[in-house]
């Protein structure tokens, strides 16, 4: 099968579609989504997005996304870009759409002048693991502690 997709920015229109494939993410994860059209707009479109988001798109209909978010190594002055989703519906993988929302996902690193590009898997998913080794990254060990304040909380 020849694959013709088209990778592309998020726009308006998509946002519907793109939000059931958020869903079918979260899903897989065991988890409910709880994003709707309009924070997605906001964190994609706005006026100041927090991340990018790219769709694949095969005659008019959305078979993936990929959604990235800017990281920092401040103390060596270096620029990274997180791989923060990548998702193709279960009946469309192994259809290379997850390798070219993946090197679309690494160009836009490249042009915001990016050092780094990173991903985090489940522990559990081990397809992903070797998706993501066999397209040259390197596992690293885990990081040390990480914290978290809920803001979406009052204070106790």
């Amino acid at each position: 099968m020849t694959l013709t997709l088209t990778i592309r920015p998020l726009a308006p229109t998509d946002l519907p579609r793109v939000v059931r494939l958020i869903e079918g993410l979260a899903r897989f994860h065991g988890d409910s989504a709880r994003i709707d059209p309009a924070t997605l707009q906001r964190d994609a479109l706005g006026e100041a997005p927090w991340l990018r988001v790219l769709v694949a798109e095969e005659d008019g209909t959305l078979v993936g996304y990929a959604a990235l978010l800017p990281t920092a190594q401040l103390q060596f002055g270096a620029r990274g870009m997180d791989l923060h989703h990548i998702y193709v519906p279960p009946a469309r993988r192994g259809d290379g759409i997850g390798t070219a929302l993946f090197e679309a996902a690494q160009r836009v690193a490249r042009e915001a002048g990016c050092t780094y590009f990173v991903v985090g898997t489940d522990p559990g998913n081990t397809a992903a693991a070797r998706f993501y080794e066999a397209r040259g990254m390197t596992r690293r060990a885990a990081p040390g502690p990480r914290f978290i304040l809920r803001m979406d909380q009052p204070p106790t």
